[in-house]
């Protein structure tokens, strides 16, 4: 008999992870469902091997979870199904692929092949939507202290409107796609993107695809702008409108992107947030 085991993260959801992981029950009433804690396995190597060649794994969670299994499972075969169930709040992957938190699980072994990887303060990270640097990063540090205090829902967007008034102050910067340098002196965001999405469904790069057969990446760049016209600007970025104002916004299109700031400024891979960072390096993935 086929067994379907469940990788639930207990963080996910706003906390919730296991209670919404559960709801498998209902949705796959002939599925033998063995639940495992995703946190707490520390070798996926034994893991795996100790699976029947006919069962399949079931990541339940959101973005965090993804990039967690992605890179605790860096170098190891997978199983033949890998499925995904979404329980997290943010679901850029999801909304990228096309669907939506109620969907049923779907398999997502051809996207977990050929991701970008992230070099950050002498560690490298896989990552499957995007790497977040300026106000996107400084979103992500102010709402991983919020989430200290509560367990609703953090909401990005008022997080960046308060960081572009009061919070959060533009950086010189120095960037370089595939060799080629460019120099900026007011920079708010410098995200490096795999997928369309990130924070909740902001497209940076609206025309960058996971699927594009080079595996290439895009970075954005928001930059000489004042605090009142980038905020003027800032709402278009969710239907990627903001690519218009090509005074103000660059989008490169590369394979072996760096990042370097004047100042230490936090960063976040997939939603999960690096405190101090002055320089990340981007290359994608080979065939």
């Amino acid at each position: 008999m086929r067994n379907a085991y469940v990788l639930y993260n207990p963080i996910a959801g706003g906390g919730r992870g296991l209670e919404n992981a559960n709801r498998l029950k209902e949705r796959l009433p002939e599925q033998q469902l063995i639940y495992r804690d995703l946190t707490k396995i520390t070798d996926f190597a034994s893991f795996f091997g100790g699976l029947a060649p006919q069962d399949e794994v079931i990541l339940c969670g959101g973005d965090g979870t993804l990039n967690r299994f992605v890179n605790a499972t860096q170098g190891l075969a997978l199983p033949k199904r890998v499925l995904y169930y979404a329980t997290g709040n943010g679901n850029d992957f999801l909304r990228d692929v096309g669907k939506t938190p109620a969907d049923a699980p779907f398999c997502v072994n051809e996207y977990l092949r050929h991701l970008p990887t992230v070099r950050v303060n002498d560690r490298q990270y896989r990552f499957l939507n995007g790497v977040g640097y300026g106000i996107d990063g400084y979103c992500c540090a102010v709402g991983d202290k919020k989430r200290e205090s509560t367990t609703r829902p953090v909401n990005y967007t008022a997080i960046a409107i308060e960081g572009l008034l009061y919070g959060y102050r533009p950086t010189a910067a120095s960037v370089s796609v595939d060799g080629v340098r460019k120099t900026y002196q007011k920079v708010w965001i410098a995200p490096t993107m795999y997928g369309r999405f990130y924070g909740g469904g902001m497209q940076p790069a609206p025309a960058q695809s996971r699927q594009n057969p080079a595996h290439s990446v895009s970075l954005a760049v928001i930059h000489t702008a004042g605090k009142l016209r980038t905020l003027c600007v800032f709402p278009s970025i969710f239907k990627g409108g903001h690519v218009a104002h090509t005074d103000m916004v660059d989008v490169f299109c590369g394979r072996h992107i760096t990042v370097e700031f004047d100042r230490p400024a936090p960063l976040q891979i997939d939603g999960e947030t690096v405190l101090d960072v002055t320089r990340y390096e981007v290359q994608a993935a080979e065939d």
